[in-house]
């Protein structure tokens, strides 16, 4: 199926791997040697985030596990909270236990933001609390920044650390009138993507203190993450950096854009209905198979993916599906994306 637009934020740089190598044979001199990007990208993470240091990980799922097996032994506890739809529960196929022995506590309603109440309401002693910003799962929502202060410092005050899940925090900052030091202050290690808003290829970087992420760096060995070829993963985060980074206020204001055009007509509606970030999720009068057939349609008519894939819902009539605004997002207008949803139903 040859797919010329797509509605997802990461299908920018992936279209054209030549187009990727290119930029990359540009940004990488003859004289640059193959650490370099890689130490580049760890210290400008670092600066960005107000943290002493930063790290470099294949994947984000290694960084997470190894920011929580580093605070469970400095805490002596094995236990951490999150909400329940918390990327490393949904996701990641429960590694944080098969792989470290370490147990979660799902706070809160599923389908809506954790709160002190639901952090207070666990009774045992945690290593981590844990924060995903924005909450990918339930439509890109942000806790009220003085919420989200509560909560980080009734974590510390009970002897657990706060986790950032910061994989588009990026992003999340464009909901906050606080800098990024300023939300990445809250937190004791933070891990961000490199390839979802930045639109790279892969990997992640998790930052916090020169002691936590010395421990991490162990840690990333075991896990056979100390991976001496990650210059060209490294190069192509920059390049991300540079492009993307300045235009996330941009993707946010597209997507309020397209939320008010999708929400106009009362087919479908948005989640949140403004949306905080450039994620929110679209809530359609249709099955799950009944929208994925029709999107699977609508991309061997036309060539466009309006979506990944369509969410389930507790009424088997109705799905969702997320958006993520970035670049490949800014090629369409608020009016073509409500068509196109609009029209889902006839190209069941």
């Amino acid at each position: 199926m040859d797919i010329r637009r797509s509605l997802s934020n990461h299908s920018g740089p992936r279209r054209s791997p030549h187009e990727v190598l290119r930029r990359l044979a540009e940004r990488i001199g003859p004289d640059v040697r193959p650490e370099e990007p890689v130490r580049e990208l760890e210290e400008r993470v670092a600066g960005l985030l107000g943290k002493q240091k930063a790290l470099f990980f294949p994947s984000g799922t290694m960084a997470q596990q190894t920011a929580l097996r580093v605070h469970a032994e400095r805490t002596g506890r094995h236990a951490f909270a999150g909400h329940p739809q918390t990327h490393l529960h949904v996701w990641e196929n429960q590694g944080y236990s098969a792989v470290h022995g370490l147990r979660f506590h799902p706070a809160g309603d599923r389908n809506e933001l954790l709160t002190l109440d639901d952090l207070k309401a666990v009774r045992e002693p945690l290593a981590a609390v844990v924060f995903e910003l924005p909450q990918r799962d339930i439509g890109g929502q942000l806790p009220a920044f003085e919420d989200l202060v509560a909560q980080t410092r009734w974590a510390r005050a009970n002897g657990a650390a706060a986790h950032c899940d910061g994989a588009r925090i990026w992003e999340a900052q464009t909901g906050y009138d606080a800098t990024l030091p300023e939300i990445a202050a809250l937190f004791d290690t933070v891990y961000v993507s490199l390839y979802k808003g930045l639109e790279g290829t892969r990997g992640a970087v998790l930052a916090g203190d020169e002691a936590v992420i010395g421990h991490a760096a162990v840690w990333r060995r075991r896990l056979g993450g100390a991976i001496v070829d990650a210059w060209p993963l490294a190069a192509i985060a920059l390049m991300g950096m540079d492009e993307n980074l300045p235009r996330m206020a941009e993707f946010r204001r597209h997507a309020r854009a397209l939320a008010r055009a999708i929400n106009a007509d009362g087919f479908a509606h948005t989640v949140p209905e403004v949306p905080q970030t450039p994620v929110f999720h679209v809530h359609l009068p249709m099955s799950r198979h009944d929208a994925q057939q029709a999107a699977r349609n609508l991309a061997a008519d036309t060539g466009i993916k309006l979506f990944l894939y369509a969410r389930s819902n507790p009424d088997p009539r109705r799905c969702s599906f997320e958006v993520s605004v970035g670049i490949s997002a800014l090629e369409f207008t608020p009016d073509e994306v409500a068509e196109l949803v609009r029209g889902l139903p006839s190209r069941v």
